[in-house]
Protein backbone atom coordinates (compact mmCIF):
# COMPACT_ATOMS: atom_id res chain seq x y z
CA UNK A 1 0.00 0.00 0.00
CA UNK A 2 1.37 3.55 -1.18
CA UNK A 3 1.08 6.70 0.69
CA UNK A 4 -1.54 7.43 -1.98
CA UNK A 5 -3.62 4.05 -1.42
CA UNK A 6 -3.48 4.46 2.43
CA UNK A 7 -5.20 7.85 2.31
CA UNK A 8 -7.94 6.86 0.33
CA UNK A 9 -8.48 3.90 2.40
CA UNK A 10 -8.65 6.59 5.49
CA UNK A 11 -11.18 8.33 3.63
CA UNK A 12 -12.86 5.91 3.21
CA UNK A 13 -12.74 3.86 6.47
CA UNK A 14 -13.67 7.44 7.71
CA UNK A 15 -16.98 7.46 5.67
CA UNK A 16 -17.77 4.45 7.10
CA UNK A 17 -17.38 5.47 10.51
CA UNK A 18 -19.56 8.37 9.30
CA UNK A 19 -22.34 6.20 8.38
CA UNK A 20 -22.78 4.71 11.74
CA UNK A 21 -25.48 6.96 12.51
CA UNK A 22 -26.90 7.11 9.22
CA UNK A 23 -27.55 3.05 9.50
CA UNK A 24 -28.52 2.85 12.81
CA UNK A 25 -31.24 5.70 12.66
CA UNK A 26 -32.58 3.35 9.49
CA UNK A 27 -32.57 -0.02 11.76
CA UNK A 28 -35.60 0.32 13.61
CA UNK A 29 -34.73 -2.14 15.92
CA UNK A 30 -33.87 -1.36 19.71
CA UNK A 31 -30.33 0.02 20.14
CA UNK A 32 -29.64 -3.14 22.33
CA UNK A 33 -30.37 -5.41 18.70
CA UNK A 34 -28.24 -2.73 16.58
CA UNK A 35 -25.26 -2.44 19.11
CA UNK A 36 -25.65 -6.87 19.51
CA UNK A 37 -26.09 -7.12 15.70
CA UNK A 38 -23.03 -4.73 14.69
CA UNK A 39 -20.54 -6.54 17.20
CA UNK A 40 -21.73 -9.54 16.47
CA UNK A 41 -21.01 -9.14 12.26
CA UNK A 42 -18.10 -6.70 13.18
CA UNK A 43 -16.06 -9.95 14.92
CA UNK A 44 -16.79 -11.81 11.49
CA UNK A 45 -16.20 -9.18 9.91
CA UNK A 46 -12.59 -8.70 11.41
CA UNK A 47 -11.85 -12.58 11.68
CA UNK A 48 -11.81 -12.57 7.95
CA UNK A 49 -9.29 -9.64 7.90
CA UNK A 50 -7.38 -11.25 10.07
CA UNK A 51 -7.00 -14.83 8.20
CA UNK A 52 -6.61 -12.92 4.62
CA UNK A 53 -4.10 -10.21 5.98
CA UNK A 54 -2.15 -13.11 6.46
CA UNK A 55 -1.54 -11.78 10.10
CA UNK A 56 1.21 -13.84 12.57
CA UNK A 57 0.29 -15.92 15.20
CA UNK A 58 -1.60 -13.31 17.38
CA UNK A 59 -0.52 -12.01 21.18
CA UNK A 60 -1.09 -15.32 23.94
CA UNK A 61 -3.33 -13.44 26.41
CA UNK A 62 -2.86 -13.18 29.91
CA UNK A 63 -5.11 -12.58 32.71
CA UNK A 64 -4.25 -8.94 33.27
CA UNK A 65 -5.07 -8.49 29.69
CA UNK A 66 -8.31 -10.47 29.63
CA UNK A 67 -9.21 -8.23 33.09
CA UNK A 68 -8.80 -5.15 30.08
CA UNK A 69 -10.40 -6.43 27.28
CA UNK A 70 -13.33 -7.12 29.31
CA UNK A 71 -13.35 -3.55 30.68
CA UNK A 72 -12.69 -1.92 27.23
CA UNK A 73 -15.42 -4.52 25.96
CA UNK A 74 -17.91 -2.86 28.57
CA UNK A 75 -17.18 0.74 27.80
CA UNK A 76 -17.37 -0.08 23.70
CA UNK A 77 -20.60 -1.68 24.54
CA UNK A 78 -21.68 1.72 26.53
CA UNK A 79 -20.37 3.98 24.03
CA UNK A 80 -22.12 2.23 21.61
CA UNK A 81 -25.66 1.46 23.55
CA UNK A 82 -25.55 5.76 24.67
CA UNK A 83 -24.93 6.34 20.74
CA UNK A 84 -27.77 5.15 18.99
CA UNK A 85 -30.04 6.09 21.80
CA UNK A 86 -28.29 9.67 21.37
CA UNK A 87 -29.50 8.82 17.13
CA UNK A 88 -33.30 7.70 17.91
CA UNK A 89 -33.61 10.57 20.29
CA UNK A 90 -32.58 13.65 18.72
CA UNK A 91 -31.05 12.45 14.92
CA UNK A 92 -28.17 11.66 13.17
CA UNK A 93 -26.12 15.50 13.20
CA UNK A 94 -26.62 15.93 16.86
CA UNK A 95 -25.66 12.82 18.28
CA UNK A 96 -22.67 12.73 15.55
CA UNK A 97 -21.54 15.98 16.98
CA UNK A 98 -21.82 15.16 20.53
CA UNK A 99 -20.24 12.23 20.86
CA UNK A 100 -17.45 14.71 18.73
CA UNK A 101 -16.91 16.06 22.21
CA UNK A 102 -14.42 12.37 23.08
CA UNK A 103 -11.15 14.28 22.39
CA UNK A 104 -11.86 17.15 25.70
CA UNK A 105 -12.58 14.51 27.69
CA UNK A 106 -9.60 12.22 26.23
CA UNK A 107 -6.93 15.65 27.34
CA UNK A 108 -9.25 16.22 30.69
CA UNK A 109 -9.11 12.50 32.01
CA UNK A 110 -5.33 11.73 30.38
CA UNK A 111 -4.33 14.65 32.58
CA UNK A 112 -6.09 13.14 35.77
CA UNK A 113 -5.21 9.43 34.80
CA UNK A 114 -1.54 9.90 33.92
CA UNK A 115 -0.70 12.18 36.00
CA UNK A 116 0.16 14.45 33.02
CA UNK A 117 0.87 18.33 32.82
CA UNK A 118 -2.51 19.87 30.76
CA UNK A 119 -0.75 22.19 28.12
CA UNK A 120 -2.70 25.73 26.95
CA UNK A 121 -3.35 24.94 23.90
CA UNK A 122 -4.88 21.61 25.77
CA UNK A 123 -7.08 23.92 27.53
CA UNK A 124 -8.32 25.93 24.40
CA UNK A 125 -9.13 22.33 22.89
CA UNK A 126 -11.57 21.93 25.81
CA UNK A 127 -13.12 25.76 25.68
CA UNK A 128 -13.59 25.13 21.76
CA UNK A 129 -15.61 21.75 22.06
CA UNK A 130 -17.64 23.07 25.08
CA UNK A 131 -18.49 26.24 22.98
CA UNK A 132 -19.46 24.22 19.80
CA UNK A 133 -21.75 21.98 22.40
CA UNK A 134 -23.00 24.84 23.69
CA UNK A 135 -23.84 26.02 19.70
CA UNK A 136 -25.19 22.84 18.99
CA UNK A 137 -27.87 22.85 21.63
CA UNK A 138 -30.91 24.01 20.23
CA UNK A 139 -32.15 24.66 23.69
CA UNK A 140 -31.59 23.97 27.23
CA UNK A 141 -34.72 22.45 28.23
CA UNK A 142 -33.78 18.81 29.80
CA UNK A 143 -37.40 17.59 28.92
CA UNK A 144 -36.55 18.16 25.39
CA UNK A 145 -35.63 15.25 22.80
CA UNK A 146 -32.70 17.67 20.87
CA UNK A 147 -31.03 18.18 24.86
CA UNK A 148 -31.54 14.64 26.25
CA UNK A 149 -29.85 13.36 22.98
CA UNK A 150 -27.21 15.53 23.38
CA UNK A 151 -26.54 14.58 26.62
CA UNK A 152 -26.50 11.05 25.71
CA UNK A 153 -24.07 11.41 22.56
CA UNK A 154 -21.81 13.44 25.23
CA UNK A 155 -22.09 10.53 27.92
CA UNK A 156 -21.04 8.53 24.56
CA UNK A 157 -17.82 10.89 24.02
CA UNK A 158 -17.35 10.28 27.59
CA UNK A 159 -17.30 6.60 27.15
CA UNK A 160 -15.39 6.57 24.45
CA UNK A 161 -12.45 8.56 26.12
CA UNK A 162 -12.00 6.36 28.40
CA UNK A 163 -12.14 3.60 26.19
CA UNK A 164 -9.29 5.23 24.38
CA UNK A 165 -7.39 5.79 27.58
CA UNK A 166 -8.16 2.04 28.93
CA UNK A 167 -6.32 0.98 24.98
CA UNK A 168 -3.47 3.39 25.55
CA UNK A 169 -2.69 1.47 29.22
CA UNK A 170 -2.80 -1.78 27.18
CA UNK A 171 -1.12 -0.62 24.02
CA UNK A 172 2.01 -2.70 22.77
CA UNK A 173 0.79 -5.97 24.72
CA UNK A 174 -2.02 -6.67 22.16
CA UNK A 175 -2.15 -6.20 18.45
CA UNK A 176 -4.63 -3.54 17.36
CA UNK A 177 -6.95 -6.02 15.34
CA UNK A 178 -6.98 -8.93 18.17
CA UNK A 179 -7.85 -6.09 20.77
CA UNK A 180 -10.74 -5.01 18.24
CA UNK A 181 -12.45 -8.07 17.60
CA UNK A 182 -12.07 -9.34 21.43
CA UNK A 183 -13.98 -6.24 22.37
CA UNK A 184 -16.23 -7.05 19.86
CA UNK A 185 -16.85 -10.15 20.78
CA UNK A 186 -17.61 -9.16 24.83
CA UNK A 187 -19.71 -6.42 23.37
CA UNK A 188 -21.87 -8.68 21.59
CA UNK A 189 -21.60 -11.48 24.61
CA UNK A 190 -23.40 -8.57 26.94
CA UNK A 191 -25.92 -7.06 24.73
CA UNK A 192 -26.98 -11.04 24.06
CA UNK A 193 -29.42 -11.45 27.00
CA UNK A 194 -31.18 -8.08 26.06
CA UNK A 195 -31.38 -8.49 22.41
CA UNK A 196 -32.16 -12.43 22.49
CA UNK A 197 -35.52 -11.89 23.18
CA UNK A 198 -36.59 -9.72 20.27
CA UNK A 199 -34.29 -11.44 17.89
CA UNK A 200 -36.64 -13.40 15.76
CA UNK A 201 -38.77 -10.74 15.59
CA UNK A 202 -36.43 -8.81 14.34
CA UNK A 203 -37.02 -7.43 10.45
CA UNK A 204 -35.31 -8.39 7.83
CA UNK A 205 -34.21 -4.78 6.78
CA UNK A 206 -32.82 -4.12 9.99
CA UNK A 207 -30.72 -7.14 9.62
CA UNK A 208 -29.51 -5.51 6.20
CA UNK A 209 -29.14 -2.55 7.44
CA UNK A 210 -27.58 -3.91 10.97
CA UNK A 211 -24.82 -6.06 9.07
CA UNK A 212 -23.74 -3.16 6.76
CA UNK A 213 -23.35 -1.12 10.14
CA UNK A 214 -21.17 -4.35 11.43
CA UNK A 215 -19.42 -4.78 8.82
CA UNK A 216 -18.31 -1.69 6.86
CA UNK A 217 -18.49 0.65 9.47
CA UNK A 218 -16.91 -1.42 12.17
CA UNK A 219 -15.04 -3.94 10.79
CA UNK A 220 -13.93 -2.50 7.02
CA UNK A 221 -13.50 0.57 8.42
CA UNK A 222 -10.83 -0.31 11.65
CA UNK A 223 -9.24 -2.57 9.47
CA UNK A 224 -8.65 -0.06 6.58
CA UNK A 225 -7.44 2.03 9.05
CA UNK A 226 -5.12 0.03 11.13
CA UNK A 227 -3.23 -1.10 7.92
CA UNK A 228 -3.05 2.31 6.68
CA UNK A 229 -1.58 3.17 9.84
CA UNK A 230 1.31 1.36 8.37
CA UNK A 231 2.39 3.84 5.65
CA UNK A 232 0.59 7.18 7.22
CA UNK A 233 1.36 8.98 10.28
CA UNK A 234 -0.95 8.50 13.48
CA UNK A 235 -1.39 12.66 13.28
CA UNK A 236 -2.38 12.34 9.44
CA UNK A 237 -4.59 9.59 10.02
CA UNK A 238 -6.75 11.63 12.98
CA UNK A 239 -7.11 14.77 10.71
CA UNK A 240 -8.90 12.71 8.33
CA UNK A 241 -11.17 10.93 10.95
CA UNK A 242 -12.17 14.23 12.10
CA UNK A 243 -14.04 14.42 8.44
CA UNK A 244 -16.88 11.99 10.05
CA UNK A 245 -18.95 14.02 11.50
CA UNK A 246 -19.00 16.16 8.03
CA UNK A 247 -19.54 12.53 6.12
CA UNK A 248 -22.44 11.84 9.12
CA UNK A 249 -23.86 15.16 8.81
CA UNK A 250 -23.71 15.40 5.78
CA UNK A 251 -25.32 11.60 4.32
CA UNK A 252 -28.11 12.76 7.18
CA UNK A 253 -29.19 16.00 5.47
CA UNK A 254 -29.53 13.78 2.22
CA UNK A 255 -30.81 10.95 3.36
CA UNK A 256 -33.33 12.08 6.21
CA UNK A 257 -33.51 15.65 5.52
CA UNK A 258 -32.19 16.50 8.78
CA UNK A 259 -31.39 20.35 7.20
CA UNK A 260 -28.89 21.22 10.51
CA UNK A 261 -29.09 24.68 11.40
CA UNK A 262 -26.50 27.64 11.77
CA UNK A 263 -25.76 27.45 15.22
CA UNK A 264 -25.00 23.74 14.24
CA UNK A 265 -23.03 24.27 11.60
CA UNK A 266 -21.01 27.20 14.02
CA UNK A 267 -20.67 24.50 16.70
CA UNK A 268 -19.78 21.46 14.54
CA UNK A 269 -17.61 23.70 12.96
CA UNK A 270 -15.69 24.32 16.12
CA UNK A 271 -15.53 20.85 17.32
CA UNK A 272 -13.82 19.37 14.15
CA UNK A 273 -11.31 22.43 14.54
CA UNK A 274 -10.87 21.29 18.12
CA UNK A 275 -10.36 17.66 16.63
CA UNK A 276 -7.92 19.09 14.49
CA UNK A 277 -6.15 20.94 17.05
CA UNK A 278 -6.15 17.39 18.86
CA UNK A 279 -4.33 16.05 16.32
CA UNK A 280 -1.67 18.22 15.94
CA UNK A 281 -0.27 18.52 19.82
CA UNK A 282 2.34 15.97 20.78
CA UNK A 283 1.65 12.62 21.43
CA UNK A 284 3.49 9.85 22.72
CA UNK A 285 4.01 6.24 20.79
CA UNK A 286 1.40 4.62 23.48
CA UNK A 287 -0.93 7.21 22.40
CA UNK A 288 -0.80 6.46 18.69
CA UNK A 289 -0.91 2.86 19.39
CA UNK A 290 -3.97 3.34 21.54
CA UNK A 291 -5.79 5.61 18.20
CA UNK A 292 -5.25 2.68 16.37
CA UNK A 293 -7.38 0.38 18.96
CA UNK A 294 -10.47 2.65 19.25
CA UNK A 295 -13.12 2.66 16.74
CA UNK A 296 -16.06 4.57 16.68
Amino acid sequence: MNHRTALGALHIGALFFGLTGVFGKLASASPAIIVFGRAAFAVLALGVFARFARMGGWQPLHTRDWRRLLLSGLLLAGHWVSFFIAVKVAGVAIATLGFASFPAFTVVLEGLIFRERIRANEILLVVLVSVGLILVTPDFDLASQATSGLLWAIASGLLFALLSLTNRASSGSIPAVQAALCQNAVVALCLLPAAAPALSSVPAIDWLWIGLLGVFCTGVAHSLFVASLAVIKARTAAVVFALEPVYGIGMAWLIFGETPTLRMLLGGALIIFAIVLASSLPASSSSKKAAAQASH
